[in-house]
């Protein structure tokens, strides 16, 4: 009896959660319905800051956006960029699934430009010093990524699989992945326990098809079929499938 309530609260909330997201989606949308992926919006969306005016800061930011089409109700794809003191132009880098069996891509799109018509959210935003300390190791973690010609949507190895490897490995970015990033919990079948996407917690995945996560950036995260439910202490909030993060944003990126 437990268990067939836990079965029917879980699929309460994935309804309730899908028909947010979808509330939220109509809502918020700004592209014409006869827009398509060739036409839809690619321009700056004027978050990343000036870097020729900060030309003697480092800065590291990593973002995240709406997938394009009906995915975009249920998952989202991240990037990085980051540039060294000196330097008057951002380094990006994501996993693209199209146009080469190279799936790791430099300088893609624009630095904070829109997902295909969806506008992208700061995840991370770190400068100066610590920035500076941080871009070796985590050009050294792009280039241990060990997926770099392969990539599935679900349940990984996939974009977020490159993000979340990048956060294992440089936990000093304190990376706070939405639930709704499918893909973060994606481990190898060998590989099934470890750090998670903040890289300071525990993590147990199966492929990301059914795990729990324990993070400090993380809290407590529940992950069945790819669908993440769960609860953040460190910053209160609610983390759940399709929607995200429902509470108060990450203070390092707050106002930004």
């Amino acid at each position: 009896m437990a268990v067939k309530w836990i079965i029917l609260c879980f699929v309460g909330i994935l309804l309730l959660s899908f028909g947010y997201s979808y509330a939220r989606a109509s809502h918020t949308k700004t592209e014409p319905a006869s827009q398509n992926w060739a036409t839809a919006r690619r321009d700056s969306a004027g978050i990343a800051p000036d870097p020729v005016r900060l030309r003697s800061t480092a800065i590291i930011q990593i973002y995240a956006a709406p997938t394009y089409g009906w995915r975009g109700l249920v998952a989202v794809h991240p990037w990085i960029i980051f540039k060294r003191e000196g330097e008057t132009a951002y380094t990006r880098y994501d996993v693209i699934s199209w146009g080469s069996t190279d799936v790791v891509r430099r300088n893609y799109a624009l630095p904070d430009g829109y997902w295909f018509g969806s506008k992208p959210k700061l995840l991370v935003d770190h400068r100066g010093a610590q920035a500076e300390a941080m871009i070796p190791n985590i050009v050294a973690a792009i280039k241990r990524y060990p997926y770099p010609h392969t990539y599935h949507a679900w349940p990984g190895p996939n974009s977020n699989t490159f993000m979340a490897h990048i956060g294992r490995e440089v936990p000093d970015l304190q990376l706070d992945m939405p639930s709704n990033a499918i893909g973060k919990d994606y481990r190898g079948i060998t590989n099934p326990i470890g750090l998670p996407p903040s890289g300071r917690g525990v993590q147990v995945s199966v492929l990301g098809l059914l795990g729990v996560t324990l993070g400090v950036e993380e809290g407590v995260e529940v992950n069945v079929l790819g669908l993440n439910l769960g609860i953040d202490f460190k910053n209160p909030a609610l983390r759940l499938p399709f929607v995200g993060r429902v509470g108060f944003d990450n203070p390092q990126n707050a106002g930004l």
